[in-house]
């Protein structure tokens, strides 16, 4: 029998009424949640959390072990918002952990618990709802743990590593670089005390190898990300197959290494980063929370490849793989303009490749979907608007493409509307919408094609002056849309103008 069978029996023998029915149902309650702990499975936590309820009925306020069973109940709460998302579990759990406090005043041996897991509460909250006074409270909750934590203390290093990852918290949301350094600093002092052999060690080096990850995305220097791949495969030595943290490791490993080949351009940098990617994968199987991370990373990391060595093979997954990720990434997903673009980079580098239209429209189509989720101020959005006018000026080369889209007027209307004022392009694309319109206008007769490229035709002309090397196109465009004007509704101003135009155009 397991720990959780033992227990039940002797709750057994204590019926309700009887003496000592509290302490049986309270370490029921624990073997179960410990057995989750181990197991994952939620229906043991479920059962833990009614058993501390009923406990509570037997403890009231007052009773000596009433804050012991408040900061286990709040500890499940914890443990099973992690698990299924109910944001009332960590609630509860905060207000129970604010209980536990109280009843644990300084000078109480248990304070500095307490202290701690009131902090990693307020940090999940703030996870959720980025309010900064959840953070800050936690910081300052986490401190008073450590102080009450002294060197040679066997949980100091627990306090060290919660704060370092507070500050990177914090830095994640302010960029204060002092914050970044307090939290490389805590990370530091806590990996200290977990020598090898600590059961927390990996975590430890899987921490700080992120905090100089992300130093290393700030300041840009190579020892900061040379010391994070060292941390990084410490760790993954420590997660052998079939341990939990394992698809983490690989994972931060592979995208470490994926940001060395960025820098230094060593291709044996990236196969590995593919490697571990593709291990990575293979172990966050469909509704894993880090599948579409996954799938993401290596489909860039394929693409990167296929950018070195131009095989097509290694497109077509990456292809593949973000299509999988686009779809676990749905419409409201914080991250599904990030896969909507690098779909697009990739069926643009298909069209590139093997020049089927369609893989040019989707490209299209693509961009103007990731753009619509990040508008102007968005620092993903001068990057879109840059890729997605490329994409459809790739298009505008090819005049029997883009049927889909109005053929190539409604692809420069696109494309006008992305490109701002003073913008070199801009006067080029407004004649190239002049020339379609007459085009449309001489097969279909709609006289709002005619009088619309006269307006394109002023302002591509307004954009060209005098020593413009293109003014002469654009005065032979207007000229001729203010002569098909006057042929539809003859006014002597519009063939005075034309006539005026062509002899300004016969002069350059």
């Amino acid at each position: 029998m397991d720990d959780v069978s033992y227990k039940r029996a002797d709750l057994e023998s204590c019926p309700p009424g009887s003496n000592g029915r509290d302490v049986a149902l309270f370490n029921l309650a624990v073997a179960l949640c410990n057995r989750f702990m181990k197991g994952g499975k939620v229906g043991d936590l479920d059962e833990a959390i009614t058993f501390l309820r009923d406990v509570l009925e037997l403890r009231p306020s007052g009773h000596r072990r009433r804050s012991s069973l408040l900061l286990w109940l709040a500890h499940c709460l914890s443990n099973r918002y992690d698990s299924q998302g109910a944001v009332a579990d960590l609630e509860e759990a905060i207000t129970l952990g604010r209980a536990v406090l109280d009843l644990r005043p300084p000078g109480n041996p248990d304070r500095a618990r307490s202290l701690n897991s009131l902090a990693c509460y307020l940090r999940r909250r703030f996870q959720k709802h980025a309010q900064m006074y959840d953070l800050e409270e936690a910081i300052e909750l986490n401190r008073a743990a450590l102080e009450l934590r002294p060197s040679g203390c066997r949980h100091r290093s627990s306090s060290l590593h919660d704060l370092a990852l507070c500050f990177l918290d914090r830095y994640n949301s302010k960029e204060a670089v002092a914050d970044l350094e307090e939290a490389v600093t805590f990370g530091r002092a806590a990996l200290k005390l977990r020598l090898p052999g600590h059961p927390h060690r990996a975590l430890s080096l899987s921490n700080l190898a992120y905090c100089l990850r992300t130093r290393f995305q700030k300041h840009a220097r190579m020892c900061d990300l040379e010391e994070a791949i060292e941390l990084y495969r410490a760790a993954l030595e420590l997660r052998p197959s079939g341990h939990r943290d394992r698809s983490s490791s690989l994972h931060d490993l592979a995208f470490c290494l994926s940001n060395r080949y960025n820098r230094q351009g060593a291709v044996a940098d990236l196969e590995e980063a593919i490697t571990l990617g593709r291990a990575a994968v293979d172990l966050r199987l469909p509704r894993h929370p880090g599948r579409a991370l996954s799938l993401y990373n290596l489909a860039c990391n394929l693409r990167r490849r296929f950018k070195k060595h131009a095989r097509i093979y290694d497109l077509k997954e990456a292809i593949k793989l973000h299509r999988v990720a686009l779809e676990l990434r749905p419409p409201g997903h914080r991250d599904r303009s990030s896969s909507l673009r690098e779909l697009a980079f990739c069926i643009s580098d298909r069209y590139n490749s093997q020049g089927a239209v369609a893989d040019l429209e989707d490209a299209v189509a693509l961009g103007h979907a990731a753009l619509e989720l990040c508008p102007p101020g968005h620092p993903d959005h001068c990057s879109l608007v840059n890729h997605l006018t490329l994409y459809i000026r790739k298009g505008l080369r090819n005049r029997t493409i883009m049927h889909d889209l109005e053929n190539p007027i409604g692809l420069r209307r696109a494309a006008l509307e992305l490109l701002p004022s003073g913008h070199p392009d801009r006067s080029s694309l407004l004649h190239s919408l002049v020339l379609y319109l007459l085009d449309r206008y001489d097969n279909l007769g709609i006289v709002g094609d005619l009088e619309e490229a006269i307006t394109f035709g002023r302002a591509a002309l307004a954009l060209n002056p005098p020593s413009h090397p293109s003014r002469a196109s654009s005065l032979h465009g207007l000229a001729q849309c203010l002569a098909k004007h006057f042929r539809h509704q003859p006014i002597a101003a519009d063939l005075d103008e034309a006539i005026a135009l062509e002899q300004e155009a016969l002069q350059l």
